[in-house]
């Protein structure tokens, strides 16, 4: 199973690429769990039809002593399966114990040993890299973390952030980042700047994504571009990511 984080500042476009890699991955024939770990709980939804999943956090305040995993687990585009780890009510508790609580939960159901995934993709918010948001890094979660960015000064800033929360934990045999991938912006000297980057927190870009009008009209139609238009430029570049991925995660089998 390999185990693979993506994380990059809020609005980067790691949802949408993280979706769009799940389901490359399912067309290649993975089965692949998808695990959002955003409060705002929309990493699934363009592999739902625009449909919410049910949270983890939901849930546990619905049912505490009784969540199963047909609570939590939803079979989405391609056999994707989708979890949303969920945030605690606006203004009361830690969205990053949430995340915590929601991994436990899962183990606890033997998630993983009941799907057998064959990859796990972990959607992680990576402005703040603390508590439940470190969790795939630092809990032995994921083995590869891929941080998505642009030439943006403040997703540049983050993504430097996430690269030496992954170095502070590198002694310890967590997650190792496995490369950059550049979801452009098309401003100046994008690649130059993100290239520089990757440099300075030695690793390199895995892919540049374009900035492509398929995306908008794959979410105006509740869907992945993959899914949607398969054989477009755009659908081309997830595949070509998704192998790049493959080739440089760790299988722990």
């Amino acid at each position: 199973m390999r185990k693979i984080a993506i994380y990059g500042k809020g609005g980067i476009g790691k949802s949408t690429t993280t979706s769009n890699l799940s389901a490359a991955l399912s067309s290649m024939g993975y089965r692949v769990m998808q695990i959002g770990c955003d409060p705002k709980s929309d990493s699934t939804t363009g592999l739902n039809g625009g449909r919410d999943v049910p949270t983890v956090l939901d849930a546990l305040r619905n049912n505490p002593e009784g969540v199963t995993l047909d609570d939590i687990v939803v079979q989405g585009a391609g056999g994707v399966l989708c979890v949303e780890a969920g945030g605690p009510t606006p203004g009361i508790g830690c969205a990053g114990r949430g995340i915590i609580t929601a991994f436990e939960k899962l183990e606890e159901l033997d998630a993983y040993e009941i799907y057998r995934p064959d990859i796990v993709l972990y959607d992680v918010l990576g402005d703040v890299v603390c508590g439940g948001f470190a969790m795939p890094i630092r809990g032995g979660y994921a083995r590869d973390v891929f941080i998505v960015t642009s030439g943006e000064k403040m997703a540049l800033f983050a993504a430097n952030n996430i690269a030496t929360a992954l170095s502070n934990f590198k002694s310890r045999g967590y997650a190792r980042l496995s490369g950059l991938i550049l979801n452009s912006r098309n401003i100046e000297k994008e690649v130059e700047m993100v290239e520089d980057l990757a440099g300075r927190i030695g690793t390199s870009v895995v892919e540049v994504l374009s900035r492509s009008p398929m995306v908008q009209r794959a979410e105006d139609g509740n869907g992945t571009v993959v899914g949607l238009f398969p054989d477009s430029p755009m659908a081309k570049e997830y595949v070509s990511l998704a192998e790049k991925v493959l080739e440089r995660s760790v299988d722990d089998a």
